[in-house]
């Protein structure tokens, strides 16, 4: 495939309001060459692997390469961050082909389609409407979503339950959250946090009134996966009312974690080290990989000061 020569689209000086042009036309010649490339590898003289490949048997490399990208921004890894958004982006190619090749839709579509919902979501840009904040931006969204998706309910048809648009299929935390948000668009959630912090007691009581006692009872897998799914999904509303990211806050608590259990590891001299210690002794390892970690902490903030 030629490719049309890029040179001229890299001027000395760019002005702010040319750089959404020349970051478009700089983009324009390898979104084509990918887009080539990808039809050459699903074609009859293709590769056998991606010519084999299907809609459901993509699909999981789709989650590994949104936690591969997750995993270059939390390390701040601006460089390996672009060869995964590349293999991100590498997904909608394979999907918009096979889309394609099945005649569902096309990658211009996809594009499309796109333009025309962010223009349409966003009034206070494209059209007349105000926005003084980003509060009043997300309540102009959720609406307009909602009468995109009443207008496009076939005749006849029921609107869908306002919990029925959140998929299953997403990973729990994140369900969890946003049906916790979705229910509060109707006011049926906790004013603050406060009675969060309450909840979360109480669901904590609850899951150590169903673990088994010596004298009367057995423990109820059942019943203990449901006081503990409870016990989450508190957790989950807490850290929205708190406005933080349940699941960043996880995986900043596994980070921290692996680090630690890490020193705790060399600091015992390898695995072998680790399996000979006692209890008390792997709990003084842990604290002391712990207060490391802190006064490191420390002195980058003293001297980032």
């Amino acid at each position: 495939m030629a490719l049309p020569s890029r040179d001229h689209l890299q001027p000395a000086s760019v002005t702010h309001e040319e750089v959404p042009v020349k970051a478009a036309q700089q983009a324009a010649a390898p979104l084509a060459e990918a887009i080539t490339i990808m039809a050459r590898l699903r074609g009859p003289d293709g590769c056998p692997w991606d010519r084999e490949q299907t809609f459901d048997s993509i699909k999981k490399h789709t989650l590994e390469e949104t936690y591969e990208v997750f995993d270059a921004i939390e390390r701040r890894a601006w460089p390996d961050l672009r060869d995964e958004l590349g293999d991100l982006l590498l997904q909608v190619l394979f999907y918009s082909q096979m889309a394609s090749e099945a005649g569902y839709f096309t990658l211009a579509e996809v594009a499309e389609s796109l333009n025309a919902k962010l223009i349409r979501r966003h009034p206070h840009i494209f059209g007349d409407a105000l926005a003084a904040d980003s509060d009043a931006v997300l309540r102009n969204w959720e609406q307009i979503k909602r009468s995109e998706k009443k207008n496009t309910l076939p005749n006849g048809e029921a609107p869908k339950q306002m919990l029925d648009e959140i998929p299953r299929s997403m990973p729990a935390l994140l369900e969890a959250s946003k049906l916790g948000s979705r229910a509060a668009k109707v006011g049926f959630d906790w004013p603050d946090a406060t009675g969060l912090f309450d909840k979360l007691q109480e669901e904590i009581a609850e899951l150590k009134a169903e673990l088994p006692d010596a004298e009367s009872k057995s423990a109820s897998n059942a019943a203990l996966e449901e006081e503990l799914g409870d016990v989450l999904f508190t957790a989950v509303n807490l850290a929205r009312h708190l406005k933080l990211d349940p699941e960043s806050a996880l995986r900043s608590a596994n980070a921290k974690f692996r680090r630690r259990f890490g020193a705790m590891e060399s600091a015992a001299g390898g695995r072998e080290g680790l399996e000979t210690r006692s209890s008390d002794e792997l709990e003084a390892l842990w604290s002391s990989a712990k207060h490391s970690e802190r006064d490191h902490q420390s002195t980058t903030k003293e001297q980032q000061g």
